[in-house]
């Protein structure tokens, strides 16, 4: 009855621990974070189609209980949230987790996100919206963009603040510098961006880095070109 994707979020979160020179078992009763972008749910709708559900169909199928589930395995005491903003889920959960840990909520946390491709459904809705590409591809910015090709995976990083992870001499791969967060209030429709609240956006995160655009050297922009 379990979603794969809480199986999938348990092996990576694991492996993380593992890149991280973090023995699982050791961080029982811990204030350590998790903080997950989850925003499918095709096998809760294979399981309404095709099977009579039982009492494990909701803990298997609820995305609050695929971030506890995390929690609940390793023993974390920290923050806990499955977070669903869309195509930014899993930016927001790292977010959320940097602001966690500037707040002393706690001390070290877990943040990514999954999605699985499981059900039909999705793709009929898309096609539906003229959301998807007609050859499953993005083209992102340019003028041939006509639509998305969908992915699936699970991505996960470990947080700890500088300071801490200087102390304890764990080897950091990259430091956040900033982060921010908005929406794009009105624009020209629903799922239409505005480009000048994604400005903001990104002035804002500039401004929590405290860093000058022109120290920037490499951007990666999520785009779906629909």
């Amino acid at each position: 009855a379990m979603d794969p994707q809480q199986r999938l979020l348990l092996e990576v979160s694991w492996e993380t621990l593992e890149y991280g020179a973090i023995s699982p078992n050791s961080l029982k009763n811990s204030q350590t974070g998790v903080f997950i972008g989850i925003n499918s749910s095709d096998y809760l709708q294979l399981q309404l189609n095709h099977k009579e559900l039982d009492a494990y169909a909701f803990t298997g199928n609820t995305p609050s209980v695929a971030a506890g589930r995390l929690s609940y395995y390793l023993g974390l005491q920290g923050p806990t949230l499955a977070i669903d903003t869309a195509c930014s889920s899993s930016l927001v959960a790292v977010h959320l987790a940097c602001q966690s840990l500037r707040n002393q909520e706690c001390s070290l946390a877990l943040a990514g996100g999954v999605n699985l491709m499981l059900a039909p459904q999705p793709y009929a809705i898309l096609s539906k919206m003229q959301a998807l590409a007609k050859d499953g591809r993005c083209k992102t910015f340019d003028a041939s963009a006509d639509g998305y090709g969908r992915g699936e995976g699970c991505g996960m990083v470990l947080l700890k603040r500088y300071e801490d992870a200087m102390a304890d001499q764990d080897n950091i791969l990259a430091v956040i510098r900033g982060t921010a967060i908005n929406h794009d209030g009105a624009s020209s429709g629903l799922t239409v961006p505005n480009g000048l609240a994604q400005e903001k956006v990104i002035k804002g995160a500039l401004d929590n880095a405290n860093m000058d655009p022109q120290r920037i050297s490499y951007v990666e922009a999520h785009g779906t070109g629909t």
